[in-house]
């Protein structure tokens, strides 16, 4: 989806296919054809854009095969769908029954990291709509914490710089404009915006910049302007933008709230619980740990990295942080010119959600994907952004 901002530019709107997540290019085609076209009809739209999710093995296949690259090409453009991002965070197994840390490796002190990432930039070159010519890939931020040390952080920071290289060859070479960003997340090496600071101005790049999820963003309690006014007064760029809502609990002291939560603990993936206090952020790796043990203090608000649904928050007592996503929108493409242009839906837990609230087919998932979309069109438009066809 795109829309005019008031300034004049064009802001994107997409989807992540990570729900959906498919590890062969076949998959990828089928996600096409079974769910993304079906949102799109649901929305009423002749054009949708998805963010795509695209496994090491596809990217390969469609790195190394220029047939292969022109048959998803023209896959797209049959289904009324267009790609100007990527997600380029997890690398293989998105859909396996644990991914929990196995979505931290490879981290960007290995090598395959970064020869990944560089395909996926060659891959989007070719992906991109005839009339755009800047692409935007989300990656993870450096590296899990533990086993993290000063010859790992060396190296992956001479790997990104190694990467802006290559990227400047890209755009000379096709004339198309491809951006990386770190996304801070709960538990790693760049927890927050703030921690991505260092790492990028010692790459001091225009190519390798942020990817600010508002997801992450509330699991950390940050707060949203001085997070983006951080960013802009270091003159890291803003490369895109995930919205995101995470789960909430106002009152984890009492057993109901308790309960609720965990209810929310599943097997899948990771889910990173924080709560703020005078003493700064506190935190568990996963929300098990929080819900049935006594580190984390109950004073205060409980945040876990749940991606929950937009249009739909958790029932009482929880809730979403919705608001946090509001607030930080407001400040993305509400002001003179948008400090991003390119936005993405990611929600994909969609099937990690209690059993009651997961969807119970493939039409439902469509439906619901198309809600949580029309709500977040409607705030552009309420920032004063116009849809365009």
């Amino acid at each position: 989806m795109r829309f005019r901002h008031p300034d004049g530019t064009t802001v994107h709107l997409a989807y992540c296919t990570n729900v959906h997540p498919a590890e062969t290019l076949d998959g990828v085609l089928a996600q096409l054809r079974d769910h993304c076209e079906p949102v799109r009809r649901r929305l009423g739209r002749d054009r949708l854009g998805i963010g795509l999710w695209l496994a090491a093995d596809a990217a390969r296949a469609l790195d190394t095969d220029p047939a292969a690259l022109r048959t998803l090409r023209t896959a797209l453009d049959r289904r009324g769908l267009e790609v100007v991002t990527l997600n380029g965070f997890p690398y293989e197994g998105f859909g396996a029954e644990e991914v929990k840390y196995r979505v931290y490796k490879p981290d960007w002190a290995d090598g395959e990291r970064l020869e990944h990432t560089t395909a996926l930039a060659r891959v989007l070159t070719g992906l991109l709509p005839d009339d755009v010519t800047e692409g935007t890939i989300s990656t993870l931020p450096l590296g899990w914490r533990t086993a993290w040390d000063g010859d790992r952080d060396a190296t992956a920071r001479s790997a990104l710089r190694t990467l802006a290289e290559r990227l400047d060859a890209l755009a000379e070479l096709t004339g198309r404009s491809i951006r990386v960003g770190l996304e801070p997340e709960p538990g790693c090496i760049v927890e927050t915006t703030a921690d991505a600071l260092a790492p990028l101005a010692a790459v001091g790049h225009p190519r390798i910049g942020v990817c600010v999820d508002t997801c992450h963003l509330a699991t950390s309690f940050e707060d949203p302007p001085a997070a983006l006014d951080a960013l802009a007064e270091a003159r890291v760029p803003l490369v895109k933008s995930q919205l995101s809502a995470a789960l909430h609990a106002e009152h984890p002291h009492l057993p109901a709230v308790r309960d609720a939560l965990a209810a929310f603990d599943e097997p899948r993936f990771l889910h990173q619980t924080r709560t703020l206090t005078a003493a700064g952020l506190r935190g568990t790796d996963d929300l098990g740990e929080a819900v049935t043990g006594t580190v984390l203090p109950e004073a205060g608000p409980w945040r876990a990295h749940f991606h929950v649904p937009l249009h739909a928050a958790p029932a009482a007592p929880l809730t979403s942080t919705l608001d946090v996503l509001k607030g930080t929108l407001t400040r993305l493409v509400g002001g003179p010119h948008p400090l991003t242009r390119h936005l993405e839906v990611e929600t994909y837990t969609w099937q990690a959600l209690p059993p009651a609230l997961r969807p119970r087919g493939r039409a439902h998932l469509a439906d619901g994907i198309a809600a949580e979309l029309a709500l977040a069109r409607d705030l552009l438009t309420d920032l004063g952004l116009k849809e365009l066809p």
